[in-house]
């Protein structure tokens, strides 16, 4: 039978769902000296702000059993370099549309970066990373209060045509709560999760691994964590949910999609292999055979 792995993500449709993930994948052109990347369904380029940033002082990596930490603190050459220089680069290699992350730290930075990546031809989506710090409120994360999640998601929406999809933190108490409100601030789409919060100390120093103490943990540990949130969101809102978080393998894909995902992002996963994107893509056709599934579309929520 044939596989069809096609879905549609906010009114684009995608030849399959795996998306690299923010942070994980450049800008894309890296990857495409490896390999054809349009063979992915989209990718989310790196984490953009207004300024350019140096990032957080090293070491800001830490190894762990099952997955990593990093602190590496949005390192980027700004949005005005990325529309000049990063993104007509791009255009060389990938002629799809692009998934656009946008960070800040206030209310107009995300808007400014926003609106900027909106006006690209080449982005089809704005991904909002709600998981920086406020510097405003005492540097305490927009993502980890609905209002202030809200806050942003409507004042960017008010601004820009393209769909807004907002990235939340798995770091709260409860995901469900932050979700109902993005989506009440007219939130296009929701992705999730964004990384756990982690630290690793170092026992011979007696101080901890990283210079900012402690960072995100991502890897194929936090797949159950990412598993049970997407059920949970996409169980509580109207919105298409991307799910993301753990996942290495074409069968995580499908337990994502399972959860309720209708697109799956893969993260440190291509930090450990360049081609784990590529790999998980050409192995989903043999694992939809394997559990008698011809449209992946039809998956999506099916875990009741």
């Amino acid at each position: 039978m044939g596989m069809n792995t096609k879905v549609n993500l906010l009114g684009i449709e995608l030849d399959n769902p795996i998306i690299p993930a923010s942070g994980t994948f450049g800008y894309g052109y890296e990857f495409a000296e490896l390999y054809d990347i349009n063979i992915l369904g989209t990718f989310s380029f790196k984490g953009t702000t207004k300024e350019p940033r140096f990032g957080n002082p090293t070491p800001r990596i830490a190894e762990c059993p099952a997955g990593m930490i990093n602190a590496v603190g949005l390192q980027n050459p700004g949005v005005e370099k990325v529309v000049s220089e990063e993104l007509p680069r791009l255009s060389q290699c990938f002629n799809k549309k692009v998934m656009a992350n946008v960070g800040g730290f206030t209310v107009e930075e995300y808007v400014y970066t926003a609106k900027k990546l909106d006006a690209c031809d080449q982005v089809g989506w704005l991904e909002i990373n709600i998981s920086c710090p406020n510097v405003h409120g005492g540097g305490v994360n927009f993502g980890s209060y609905p209002e202030s999640a809200a806050e942003i998601i409507e004042a960017v929406k008010k601004e820009v045509t393209k769909p807004v999809i907002a990235k939340l933190s798995p770091n709260v108490t409860d995901i469900v709560a932050i979700a109902k409100a993005v989506e009440a601030a007219g939130a296009d789409g929701i992705s999730l999760i964004n990384t756990l919060l982690g630290m690793r100390i170092d026992l011979n120093r007696r101080r901890p691994v990283i210079a900012n103490k402690m960072g995100g943990f991502s890897g194929s540990a936090i797949l159950p964590v990412a598993v049970r949130m997407v059920y949970q969101v996409a169980n509580a809102v109207d919105l298409p949910v991307i799910g993301m978080g753990g996942v290495t393998t074409a069968e995580d894909v499908l337990e994502l999609m399972m959860a309720g995902a209708c697109a799956v992002e893969v993260g440190a996963a291509n930090l450990v292999d360049p081609y784990a994107s590529r790999d998980i893509i050409l192995d989903l056709p043999r694992v939809m055979e394997k559990y008698r599934i011809e449209n992946l579309t039809d998956i999506i929520g099916a875990c009741k």
